[in-house]
């Protein structure tokens, strides 16, 4: 059996997880770096009978599995394969499995309150300062979050540990999401408010809402008008729940800053717009990327492969 192990963008695969029977019953080969198209991805992976994958990074559309004639097994982390075509795979006789939670959210609550925090007191600014000899030279006060509005669009379990953060350092906290009411919010700490109402009132904006087609490009152009001027936006959910050209216009006339860990396309490309931008605050979707999350993804990963091989699937998807 040839194993590939995809995606491992950060080369933490192989020190993640015992790899040693897979290596004993199959070739397993790991992959560090992006494919840079659906072909190379096609010619990379062509000789394969199982892919083991990192969800929502390489995607697998039906013209690239059909590209794929010895795929028997496919794997990815978690449960939402949006970038993953499950008929195409069904078509194939592909068996799909999948690793079963990613922690609690603590990881991905934490980027985002580093993000907000990182772009209230210009910590990159200030870091690139004094690495480069000017110390405070050019280096612009910050803002104290204390006293000021962090607006929640999704109260899950993300969005509620926010408030909680947001509560320790003195804020107020504005929550609204299509489901949510004043009653669940309240319980969370959060004060309901409607989508327009919160993004004008908020000094912070932090979107914890999960992406699909009623939630792309919820944040717009005419969404982003309403935010106040030096308002900072977080996005730790995902890209397209933002309109991206809208929101490149919005920085580049200085009104907002932007703390980003996701993106339209990953991984951003060099020269990106975003990445050219001072007002900006960027991580490369390191969410759930934790040691503790990376290290249960890869296990389970690993326990699909073997589990396959022996004849007995187990987190079978479909």
């Amino acid at each position: 059996m040839r194993i590939a192990v995809i995606d491992d963008w950060q080369g933490i695969a192989e020190t993640s997880a015992d790899w040693s029977w897979l290596r004993d019953h199959g070739d397993p080969v790991f992959f560090n770096r992006a494919f840079a198209s659906e072909d190379e991805a096609a010619s990379q992976l062509v000789d394969f009978d199982i892919i083991l994958a990192m969800r929502e990074r390489t995607a697998f559309p039906a013209s690239l599995v059909e590209r794929l004639p010895r795929l028997r097994m496919f794997s990815l982390t978690g449960k939402r394969g949006a970038t993953l075509d499950l008929d195409a795979m069904a078509r194939r006789g592909i068996t799909v499995c999948y690793t079963e939670g990613s922690g609690d959210g603590a990881g991905t609550a934490e980027l985002a309150l580093a993000l907000m925090l990182a772009a209230a007191r210009n910590v990159v600014g200030g870091d690139t300062a004094v690495r480069s000899g000017a110390f405070q030279q050019g280096v612009l006060p910050g803002m104290e979050l204390s006293g000021r509005t962090l607006g929640l669009i999704g109260l899950g379990r993300l969005g509620s540990r926010m408030a909680r953060y947001g509560a320790a350092l003195g804020m107020d906290c504005l929550a609204w999401s299509p489901n949510l009411d004043a009653a669940r919010a309240a319980a969370s700490g959060a004060a309901y408010v409607e989508k327009d109402e919160l993004l004008a009132r908020s000094d912070v904006v932090s979107l914890h809402i999960v992406l699909s087609q009623s939630t792309r490009g919820l944040i717009g152009q005419r969404e982003l008008a309403l935010m106040k001027d030096g308002a900072i936006l977080v996005n730790t959910s995902r890209g397209p729940l933002v309109d991206e050209a809208a929101l490149i216009a919005a920085l580049r006339r200085g009104r907002l800053t932007a703390a980003l860990d996701v993106y339209d396309r990953e991984p951003l490309p060099q020269g990106h717009p975003l990445t050219t931008l001072p007002n900006t605050v960027l991580t490369p979707h390191l969410g759930y990327a934790t040691r503790e999350v990376m290290g249960e993804f890869y296990k389970q990963l690993a326990e699909n492969a073997r589990a396959f091989i022996e004849g007995n699937p187990v987190r079978v998807l479909s």
